[in-house]
């Protein structure tokens, strides 16, 4: 995954070739603005795609949950996945419905997963997970227990081939549209972080942790606070 690197068949983008991106910079990138991915795969024969959290760790992707997951003990198995990971920029409104757009960038990954089996490599695994949306709060946690970490599968999936496709800027219109008395342009759009709401049952005196002051390194803007 580098710029010099030709791409497969199978990540080669076809449908408007030059939003195509193919280094491992513009992917990375995407999977660090976001951490809810689609991971899809099949059991008997049959197409299945699931959406859950994810967090990088160098060129793996890193999915969790539930030891009775279907989804996880398929995964698990060694299959190829397809993981795919979206984000949405604005809204394009042209002079036609035709050239309509959305400006976005979007990651699709194929690889296959491992699942780390070890009790000190699934809690590093939780705890970065952890840390990935709130940096500082593992330490401030009660321990994880032998029996949670028993009853949590974690998978590490190396990420063998990907492709990533983005779209900026304003509508590409007809020539002969751009004459047109009709209102074109973007909407920016952004996931925005709300004051948060403290647990009913929060002991009095328990300060609102200051890492939640900023969420932008998951992608969510601030709203100002008065």
């Amino acid at each position: 995954m580098s710029a010099a690197t030709k791409p497969s068949d199978r990540i080669r983008v076809r449908r408007l070739p030059k939003r195509a991106r193919y280094d491992w910079e513009s992917i990375r990138k995407i999977l660090d603005a976001a951490f809810l991915c689609h991971v899809g795969y099949v059991i008997d024969g049959g197409p299945f795609v699931t959406p859950t959290c994810y967090w990088r760790h160098e060129r793996q992707v890193l999915l969790h949950g539930s030891f009775a997951s279907r989804m996880l003990k398929t995964v698990a198995q060694g299959i190829e996945v397809c993981v795919t990971v979206s984000v949405v920029d604005g809204l394009v409104l042209a002079r036609s419905g035709f050239h309509h757009s959305i400006n976005y960038r979007a990651a699709m990954l194929f690889g296959r997963a491992r699942p780390l089996t070890e009790e000190a490599a699934k809690r590093d695994a939780m705890e970065a997970f952890v840390e990935r949306f709130y940096p500082g709060r593992w330490a401030t946690l009660r321990a994880v227990t032998r029996k949670e970490l028993k009853a949590t599968t974690v998978l590490a999936l190396d990420i063998d081939e990907a492709s990533a496709k983005i779209r900026t800027g304003p509508p590409i219109d007809d020539a002969d549209d751009y004459a047109l008395p009709i209102w074109a342009g973007e909407v920016p759009i952004a996931s925005v972080q709300l004051p948060a709401l403290p647990d009913p049952r929060l002991h009095v005196g328990i300060p609102e942790p200051s890492y939640l002051r900023s969420l932008a390194h998951l992608g969510i803007t601030s709203r100002q606070r008065r």
